[in-house]
Parts: C-alpha cells; structure tokens; sequence
C-alpha cells in the first residue's frame, strides 16, 4: 500500500503571511456598512518603512483622504459612477463604484509624523516610516 502525501513547500511562509494579514488586517466593523467597494491593498514592510499599496483605477486622487488617528490609519473616498451614454442596448457592470474605506492598525514603531502618500496609474502608494530604534549608549564612568 502507497501512502500519498502531499508537498506544500509554502506552507510554513503561508502562516507567516498569515500573521502578518491578520495584524493589518483589523479593520473594524463599519467598514462594511460604510463602502460599497474596497480597494485591493498590498503591504510590504521594510526595514526602515512599511509601504502600502492601493489600488483606486479610476478615482481623482484629491478626493482620497488619508488618515492616520491613534495608530489606525485610514483610507477613503469615492469613485464615480461612469456616465451611462445614450443608446446603450445592453450593458454589463462589473467594476464597483460609490464610497470606499479601509482602516489599518499599525505598530507602535511608526513615525505617524513622517507618513507621505502619493497617486500614480490608479495605484495609492503610502509610504510610512518606522522610528529608529532606540541605539544603546555608552556611558561613561567618572573617577
């Protein structure tokens, strides 16, 4: 009898992301009751920084508000419903429009006053600096 087991070479990485998610991941419960969409969100974490990545095609990126309150940094806006032409003898919607909303819990170690965001090709890019760590000092002993 052959025994079958299955490789998941990912699997110890896939719990790491895991955690990872689940710490931004904590948004809180009006999220829902408040957008009709939510943007699709990447975050890479750096040694020095955390950048955040969202996508918002098609929204004018002076009406997104960025946020950062009491370690929770908070996304949001809108995206216009597109202009229905005249004519039109059937359609197919499939990219959502209306309000957005997305809110991130974030460590103790960023530097809240140095956060910087910038709009590019429908791409939100949040760039959120860690504090440097506290650097032991040598002190002196006086005779």
């Amino acid at each position: 009898m052959t025994t079958l087991l299955r490789y998941q070479p990912w699997s110890v990485h896939r719990e790491l992301l895991n955690e990872f998610n689940r710490y931004f991941d904590r948004a809180d419960a009006s999220t829902g009751a408040t957008a009709e969409w939510t943007p699709a969100v990447d975050i890479e974490e750096y040694a020095d920084k955390f950048v955040l990545y969202a996508d918002v095609p098609g929204v004018d990126l002076k009406s997104i508000e960025v946020t950062l309150e009491k370690g929770v940094l908070t996304l949001s806006g809108n995206r216009e419903k597109a202009v229905e032409a005249a004519g039109v003898e059937a359609r197919r919607i499939e990219r959502a429009n209306g309000r957005f909303f997305r809110r991130f819990s974030l460590p103790d170690t960023i530097d809240g006053e140095s956060v910087t965001a910038k709009g590019s090709n429908g791409v939100l890019e949040i760039a959120i600096p860690k504090r440097p760590a506290a650097q032991p000092r040598k002190i002196t002993v006086s005779h």
